[in-house]
C-alpha cells in the first residue's frame, strides 16, 4: 500500500484522502525509510508539499538505485521548469500540483501497473492486508469480537481469511470456535529466517466456514520463546496467501503484540462502556499516535454497550475523541452462540450483533457483504417497552 510523508498531518490527511484504502501516512522521511525497510513490497512513495525539496530529490536518488520498484510521487505547491528538471534528473516518477487530486490518484495507479509489470508475474499477486484487533484491557469480548469478525470477511468463502491467535500465553481463539489443533505458532519457533507459506500452513487448522486458524501455544511458558522476529515474519508470510489476516491480541503492549501492530493495515480497538476500560483504551490510544501506528486507520467496536449504565456512544466519543465504529449491545444470544463453539454471525447471520459485525467487516474490507440490511426484530416478550429497548442490539458504522 502507498505510503504518504509530510511533516504536517492535515497534508497526510488530505494525501490519504486521494490514496487507496489502508494506506499509510508518516511525518517525516526518516520515519518513511523505516516503513519501507519493514514493507518491502511498497510500490510508492508520496512525498507532501510541506517537505524540503532537497531532501525529497535525496530519496528520490537514494531508491533509483536501492529500491528501483518503489515509485516516488512529489506534490508540490508550486510548479515551475527548474522543479520539474531536478525532479526528473534525480529519479521521480511523477511531479504533481497540491490541488490536482485526479492527477495524484493517476500517479499513484501508474506506479502501482509498473511496480507489477517491474515483479513479473509475481508482481501482480495482491497482498493481503493485516486487521489486528486489540484491547488494554482483558475481559472487553475482544476474542469473541475477532472471531466473528474474521468469519463475516470470510464471506462464505469468497476471501481468504487467517485468524492468529497472538495471545500467547492465554490465547482462546481454537477452544472458542470448538477447534483442536495439532500444530501452532509453537512449532515455528527457530524458523525466523527460513519460513515461508509452505511450511506455515502445515500448521493451520482449518475451521468449516473456511477460514485457517494459526494457534496460540497450549502453554504459558512458551510465550517467551515466540520472538518478536517470528511474529513479523508469520504476519508477512500469511500475506501472500490470504486476503485478510485477523490478529486477535493479548491485551498489553509486549514486544509480540507491538510486533504484529507494525505490520497493521487495520487496528480494531475493543472497548466496553465502563471507566476502567475507557481509562485504559485512552491510554492505549495515546500510546499508539506516539508510536505512530495505524494512524487514520484505526476502529472502535463498543461491545456490550447499554445505555442504561449511564455512559452514552457520544459520550466515549468525547472521552476517547474518535468516532465510534461500530457498536453491539449484551446478548444472551452471542454469549450462547459462542458456548456452541458456533459464533454468532454464523448461527444467526440476521442477529442484530452479526449486522454490525458484518457491517464493521465490509467498512474494513471496503466492499459491501452480502445479507447486510434490515437486523432480525425481536421476538415479543411480556416485558416492559423500556426493557425491550435495552435488549435491543444497536448498530452505528461511521467512516
Amino acid at each position: 500500500m502507498p505510503v504518504a510523508v509530510d511533516s504536517e498531518t492535515s497534508a497526510v490527511t488530505a494525501l490519504l484522502s486521494c490514496l487507496p484504502s489502508g494506506s499509510q501516512g508518516v511525518d517525516s522521511l526518516d520515519r518513511m525509510r523505516a516503513w519501507l525497510d519493514q514493507h518491502p513490497d511498497e510500490f510508492v512513495a508520496v512525498l507532501g508539499p510541506h517537505l524540503d525539496l532537497d531532501d525529497c530529490l535525496k530519496v528520490c536518488e537514494d531508491l533509483r538505485t536501492a529500491r528501483p520498484t518503489v515509485s516516488v510521487v512529489l506534490v508540490r505547491d508550486k510548479l515551475d521548469t527548474t522543479v520539474l528538471a531536478n525532479a526528473m534528473k534525480a529519479g521521480a516518477r511523477d511531479v504533481v500540483d497540491v490541488e490536482d487530486t485526479v492527477s495524484l490518484s493517476s500517479a499513484v495507479e501508474r506506479a502501482r501497473e509498473l511496480w507489477t509489470a517491474l515483479r513479473g508475474p509475481s508482481g501482480a499477486q495482491q497482498l493481503g492486508r493485516v486487521i489486528t484487533v486489540f484491547s488494554p484491557k482483558g475481559g472487553v469480548g475482544k476474542t469473541t469480537m475477532a472471531v466473528n469478525l474474521a468469519l463475516a470477511l470470510t464471506e462464505r468463502g469468497a476471501r481468504r481469511v487467517c485468524l492468529v491467535d497472538l495471545d500467547l500465553a492465554f490465547g482462546d481463539v481454537a477452544i472458542t470456535m470448538q477447534l483442536f489443533p495439532t500444530h501452532s505458532i509453537e512449532h515455528a519457533i527457530g524458523s525466523e529466517e527460513t519460513l515461508d507459506a509452505a511450511q506455515l500452513d502445515t500448521l493451520l487448522t482449518r475451521h468449516a466456514d473456511s477460514m485457517m486458524v494459526l494457534a496460540a501455544p497450549a502453554h504459558p511458558d512458551v510465550r517467551e520463546r515466540v520472538s518478536p522476529a517470528l511474529v513479523g515474519k508469520v504476519l508477512r508470510t500469511l500475506r501472500e496467501s490470504f486476503d485478510f489476516v485477523v490478529v486477535d491480541t493479548a491485551p498489553s503492549f509486549d514486544e509480540q503484540v507491538l510486533t504484529a501492530l507494525d505490520e497493521t493495515d487495520e487496528c480494531v480497538i475493543v472497548a466496553t462502556l465502563d471507566v476502567p476500560t475507557l481509562k485504559n483504551v485512552k491510554v492505549a490510544l495515546e500510546t499508539l499516535d506516539m508510536l505512530d501506528i495505524a494512524r487514520g486507520h484505526r476502529h472502535l467496536l463498543l461491545n456490550r454497550a447499554d445505555d442504561a449504565v449511564g455512559i452514552t456512544p457520544d459520550k466515549v466519543e468525547g472521552i476517547l475523541g474518535m468516532p465510534v465504529a461500530a457498536s453491539v449491545s449484551s446478548s444472551v444470544d452471542v454469549a450462547a452462540a459462542t458456548n456452541s463453539g458456533n459464533p454468532i454471525v454464523v448461527a444467526t447471520p440476521a442477529h442484530q450483533s452479526s449486522q454490525a459485525v458484518r457491517a464493521l467487516a465490509s467498512e474494513i474490507a471496503g466492499v459491501p457483504l452480502a445479507g447486510l440490511g434490515e437486523p432480525e426484530a425481536p421476538a415479543p416478550t411480556d416485558a416492559a417497552g423500556d426493557e425491550a429497548a435495552r435488549g435491543r442490539t444497536r448498530f452505528r458504522l461511521r467512516r
